[in-house]
C-alpha cells in the first residue's frame, strides 16, 4: 500500500472560544472545501464544541479529532485526542502528561509569545531538561496568526535543537482564515477510506510531519478562501430565516392562545352577568315575596 498524504489545522477556535465567533459547521465545511483532512477545534478552556465537531466531521468527509486549548500556569496548551477537560491552571508539564496518560498529544502552541500567553522559553527548556527531553509531543513551529516570523523563527530553532516534531496551525478565530497554515505527514499502509485520529496522532508522535504556512495552504484553494465571506453570509441567512419562522410560530400560537383565553373570558363574564341578572330579577319580581 502506498503512503497517503495528509494535511490537517490542528488548532482552530469556534464560537466556543470567547475571542471567536464562527459555528463548527461553517469551520468543518471550509476545510473540506480546501482540501483538508482533518480540522481540530481548540477552543480556550471550554471542549464541547469541539467533541461536536469531531462528531460531524465524517458528514464533511474529515477525520474527526477533538482538542483543546488549555490554560496552564505557564501558558497555553493545545491537547489533540482527548474528550475531556484537562484541569485548569496547573503546571505545563503536568498538564501535558495528563494529556498523553489519556491517549492525547499535547503540542506547545506560539511559544515564548507572552501577549497571547505562549510559554516562556526558559520554563519550556526546564521543564524539557527535567523530563530528559520528552516533556511534550511536538511545538508549534509556524502560527499563522502571527505580526512577524521571528516568534516562529525562534519556536523552529527551539524545536530543532530539541529534536521535537514541529507543527502549523492556522489559530483561525475566522472561518475564512482555515487552513492558512497546516501540519502535512506522510502515513503509510493506510488508505484515506481507513484514515483515523490515530493514524494521525501517532504521526505526529513518530515526527512525521512537515510545516506548511508560507505559501496558500493547498495551490487550488485561493477562491475557496473568498468564498468563505459568502458561506457565512449564507449560513447566517439561512439561520436568520429559521429564526425568523420559529418567532412567527410562537407569534401565531401566542395570538392563539390569548384570543382562546379572551373568548373564554368573555364568555365567563357574560355567564356571570346573565345569572346576576336573573338573581336580581328574582329579588324583585313580585312572585318572590
Amino acid at each position: 500500500m502506498s503512503t497517503l498524504t495528509v494535511r490537517i489545522d490542528p488548532h482552530v477556535h469556534s464560537e466556543g472560544s470567547y475571542d471567536a465567533h464562527d459555528p463548527v459547521e461553517l469551520i468543518l465545511e471550509q476545510a473540506a472545501e480546501i482540501g483538508l483532512d482533518a480540522v481540530v477545534v481548540t477552543d480556550h478552556d471550554v471542549i464541547d464544541e469541539s467533541i461536536r465537531a469531531a462528531q460531524l466531521a465524517p458528514m464533511y468527509g474529515l477525520v474527526g479529532i477533538p482538542g483543546v486549548e488549555i490554560s496552564t500556569a505557564d501558558g497555553h496548551l493545545l491537547a489533540l485526542g482527548v474528550d475531556e477537560l484537562p484541569p485548569l491552571r496547573r503546571p505545563l508539564d503536568e498538564t501535558a502528561r495528563w494529556v498523553r496518560e489519556r491517549g492525547g498529544v499535547a503540542i506547545v502552541p506560539h511559544p515564548f509569545q507572552r501577549s497571547r500567553h505562549g510559554v516562556r522559553r526558559r520554563r519550556l527548556g526546564r521543564y524539557d531538561d527535567a523530563a530528559g527531553g520528552d516533556a511534550f509531543d511536538a511545538i508549534e513551529t509556524y502560527n499563522s496568526w502571527l505580526f512577524t516570523g521571528y516568534k516562529n523563527r525562534r519556536a523552529r530553532r527551539f524545536a530543532a535543537k530539541r529534536q521535537y516534531p514541529g507543527v502549523a496551525g492556522s489559530d483561525a478565530h475566522n472561518v475564512g482564515y482555515v487552513g492558512r497554515a497546516y501540519t502535512e505527514m506522510e502515513i503509510p499502509d493506510v488508505s484515506r477510506a481507513a484514515l483515523s485520529a490515530e493514524h494521525i496522532l501517532d504521526a505526529i508522535r513518530d515526527g512525521s510531519t512537515q510545516v506548511q504556512g508560507r505559501r496558500t495552504p493547498i495551490p487550488t484553494s485561493t477562491k475557496h478562501y473568498a468564498g468563505a465571506a459568502g458561506r457565512k453570509s449564507a449560513y447566517y441567512a439561512k439561520q436568520g430565516a429559521l429564526g425568523s419562522a420559529i418567532l412567527a410560530k410562537k407569534g401565531a400560537f401566542k395570538s392563539g392562545y390569548y384570543a382562546k383565553i379572551g373568548a373564554l373570558k368573555s364568555g365567563s363574564l357574560a355567564k356571570t352577568g346573565a345569572v346576576q341578572a336573573a338573581r336580581l330579577l328574582y329579588r324583585v319580581s313580585p312572585f318572590s315575596q
